[in-house]
């Protein structure tokens, strides 16, 4: 789902276009690679929880990249409310099946 939202031209990567979504309150949602510094991960959990905006740590910054046909990306933003909910509803619903 992230590929297609990517395609759609409905994602930002990277630190600054990632922080400049959230607080133009255009991201619905940001995905935080688990490589990331300790300093990146606080940065945009702490903004994400200001501006309400839900957040997952994922993969590694490899696969977050791959995931929107780029090079290694360690943080991303979706930008499409719906494209949003879709991946959201994914992520958990993958969480409900790890035992």
């Amino acid at each position: 789902m992230l590929s297609i939202a990517a395609k759609a031209g409905k994602v930002v990567s990277g630190g600054f276009l990632t922080e400049k979504a959230l607080q133009e309150q255009k991201a619905n949602l940001v995905l935080i690679a688990d490589d990331a510094s300790d300093n990146t991960k606080k940065k945009f959990t702490n903004k994400c929880e200001f501006y309400k905006v839900p957040y997952y740590i994922s993969d590694n910054s490899f696969l977050l990249g791959k995931s929107i046909g780029k090079e290694e990306r360690v943080v991303l933003a979706v930008t499409d409310a719906g494209l949003a909910k879709q991946i959201i509803n994914g992520i958990n619903s993958s969480k409900d099946l790890e035992v």
